[in-house]
């Protein structure tokens, strides 16, 4: 919560300030909105672990962007959005009595944990547009943090599916973003450096220490 409340006091007081600097001079904006869609790579699998199936990410939410020179070619973006994760693997989660356990299972029609994130973007940002120019290139490099709204494990076997929600996750997340590219089509990069569980889920007396790797494409809209 206290991170939540010093991000939008940042953003207040960007905006007055950027506000009182667009007297003396020509600055502009760019990419006030963003859409994404990304592969989501499984990292630090354990032993006779695997990925399967299409592992998808969802991102959309809306960045303030604050020009840091009189040219806007340089930047600050300071954002929040929200953002839907899965990751299918053969690794099957299940509950009782509210104790959680893994298992492997290479049998599995389906094993899928899906995430659902309210994210903080902050990114560093160069672009060689200007003011009237709408296509150019941009780099756009940063840290995301990401509070875990909702985390939820599901397996599909022969007739049997059954779902829960997951509390192992990690709750605060956080990584490192570049996004870089040319008008419309941009290219997004997300390595975090937090695991996705917790610490305290295992398989086989191997702690899960998975970390997530998301490549996929960016849409940045005025």
């Amino acid at each position: 919560m206290r991170f939540v409340i010093l991000f939008f006091l940042i953003v207040f007081q960007s905006q007055a300030q950027v506000e009182n600097d667009s007297i003396s001079d020509d600055r502009y904006f760019e990419d006030q909105f963003y859409l994404g869609l990304s592969y989501n790579f499984i990292l630090n699998h354990p032993e006779g672990a695997n990925q399967r199936n299409l592992s998808y990410g969802l991102q959309a939410g809306v960045i303030k962007d604050i020009p840091l020179n009189n040219t806007g070619t340089n930047a600050i973006g300071i954002g929040a959005g929200l953002a839907l994760n899965s990751y299918y693997s053969n690794l099957v989660s299940n509950i009782s009595n509210d104790i959680i356990t893994y298992s492997i299972n290479n049998d599995i029609t389906r094993s899928k944990l899906e995430t659902h994130l309210l994210e903080f973007p902050l990114e560093f940002r160069w672009r060689n547009s200007t003011a009237e120019e709408y296509k150019f290139w941009r780099i756009y490099g940063g840290i995301k943090a990401a509070y875990v709204l909702g985390a939820r494990s599901k397996f599909d076997l022969d007739s049997i599916s059954e779902g829960f929600t997951n509390t192992d996750i990690t709750k605060f997340q956080y990584g490192l973003t570049l996004n870089f590219g040319y008008n419309t089509f941009n290219l997004h990069a997300y390595y975090a450096l937090t695991e996705l569980f917790n610490g305290n889920a295992s398989v086989n007396g191997e702690v899960l220490q998975y970390r997530p790797l998301r490549i996929g494409l960016i849409f940045y809209i005025l």
